[in-house]
């Protein structure tokens, strides 16, 4: 092993998504080669950038002499599909996979401590890393941490949200394999949320992390931004009174309803109850909504769950 190298085992495939990235995708790739965890390859998939992302790519290709890096050409069909369809594609190539966004900036041990988890999970099992991230400004000055998860995670409570945005997940082949079985042509919500529901649907394992493993760029032309501040608590608010969680539920049930198979049987009866208890009447659908243990992270936003199933915006 060389000197510096990580003690953790396993070859990884960084997955990275572009599209007119090449502004702030610099910093990005010299934090891949600062991780201490030195065994991995990048796989790109462009989804049509016409600024000079490509370009850059090109030439750390040549410059990389002992690293891979594959660009691949995105489907044109939004940044949940080309993470799904980078995903589908490097399937089977490494131990571990690592979803990156193209504008921010990994912590050195990012890669390490994630599979220093996984290490721990049987590699039949599917397993998920996700965790915080600080918060930066799109200058790179820090602006604060993003939201601490306390709950364990679970099936209830990805039903009902993402604690762990993609650039922050690494999973094992297992679960890549799980989440490339998902038909081409099912509407998602976001990969990261899916890969959070399909995880722990199976029985699988996810470790949210406390500690920032990134900076997370905030910017205008960011395809996700932060859900922390109270900015970000009323646009949550106005999306449900306008119906956007509802919507995002109905997704996700038709999703799930097409990969139901791959769900526990617990966890199929859970989600077979929650989907038929969204359309009952009030009394009916606030009591069978509390005995399938659906759950956000926070007090606050158990008292939007409740306020969204007494007005039909569930």
């Amino acid at each position: 092993m060389q000197k510096g190298a990580s003690a953790v085992q396993g070859n990884v495939a960084i997955l990275m998504c572009t599209y007119n990235g090449a502004r702030f995708l610099e910093p990005q790739l010299e934090s891949f080669l600062a991780q201490s965890h030195a065994d991995w390859f990048l796989m790109v998939s462009d989804d049509g950038s016409t600024d000079a992302t490509l370009e850059l790519l090109h030439s750390c290709r040549r410059q990389w002499a002992s690293r891979q890096l594959e660009v691949l050409e995105g489907p044109a069909r939004g940044f949940v599909e080309n993470f799904m369809s980078v995903t589908r594609a490097a399937q089977g190539r490494a131990m571990y996979y690592a979803w990156s966004d193209q504008d921010d900036i990994w912590n050195a041990g990012k890669l390490e401590r994630a599979i220093s988890w996984l290490e721990s999970v049987p590699a039949e099992v599917p397993a998920l890393y996700c965790g915080r991230t600080l918060l930066v400004t799109e200058d790179d000055q820090e602006l604060g941490l993003s939201h601490l998860f306390r709950k364990e995670p679970s099936f209830a409570n990805a039903l009902m949200q993402s604690i762990g945005g993609g650039n922050t997940m690494v999973f094992n082949q297992a679960a890549c394999q799980l989440l490339a079985e998902t038909s081409r042509d099912t509407v998602l919500v976001s990969h990261d949320w899916w890969a959070y529901i399909m995880v722990t649907g199976v029985g699988g394992k996810v470790f949210y992390d406390p500690e920032p493993c990134l900076r997370y760029r905030q910017h205008g032309t960011s395809a996700v931004g932060s859900n922390v501040g109270w900015r970000a608590g009323l646009a949550r608010i106005r999306k449900m009174m306008q119906g956007r969680f509802r919507q995002w539920n109905d997704v996700h049930i038709e999703a799930l309803s097409r990969h139901r198979q791959h769900l526990t049987p617990d966890n199929r009866r859970l989600f077979e109850r929650y989907a038929r208890a969204r359309q009952r009447c009030l009394p009916v659908r606030l009591l069978q909504l509390r005995r399938c243990g659906i759950h956000r992270q926070t007090g606050l936003g158990n008292w939007g769950l409740l306020f969204a199933a007494v007005f039909r915006k569930l």
